[in-house]
């Protein structure tokens, strides 16, 4: 099944706060109160996203457009149609609309540490760990540390075979 992105709009809202707060996901992701998610909406240097097949499967959120660096953070991927490869494929959207449409020089990421499957997607999709940061989130479970992943502009044009000037 081919996937699209589309902007969230305030009708989503519904589905993405079941998405962020459902067992399987929110373990993984730092929840947001339904006011940040609509500030989002709106804010111009964030892009929240769905992800659509032929219904939403998930959404993403990406920060810093407007970065003066040109790096853009993937804050956010949550999929809630698991197993079926719309990660993956998101993934690659994500790693399209921020080098060839937002023309940034970096796309980064952090991770938790102990979710081995979003750090094998993302390291499928060319991502490197650059670092972590040690013990840096606290949880009702304790201290969790953050793998910090990242894809450069030249790395993507390589992956694409296209010319690096």
């Amino acid at each position: 099944m081919i996937i699209t992105l589309r902007k969230t709009e305030e009708s989503d809202l519904d589905y993405v706060l079941t998405a962020e707060h459902s067992p399987e996901n929110s373990a993984f992701v730092i929840r947001w109160p339904e006011e940040r998610h609509r500030q989002a909406l709106t804010d111009p240097d964030i892009s929240h996203l769905i992800v659509q097949a032929e219904t939403r499967v998930g959404y993403i959120i990406l920060a810093g457009l407007r970065d003066r660096n040109d790096s853009i953070e993937f804050r956010r991927i949550v999929i809630t149609e698991k197993g079926k490869g719309y990660g993956r494929q998101a993934v690659g959207l994500v790693k399209r609309l921020a080098f060839e449409i937002h023309q940034a020089n970096r796309l980064w990421l952090d991770v938790k540490e102990h979710n081995h499957r979003a750090r094998a997607v993302y390291k499928e999709n060319g991502f490197s760990v650059e670092g972590v940061l040690r013990q840096c989130l606290k949880t009702e479970s304790g201290y969790e540390s953050l793998a910090v992943m990242s894809i450069l502009r030249d790395e993507y044009r390589r992956e694409r075979q296209e010319p690096v000037p």
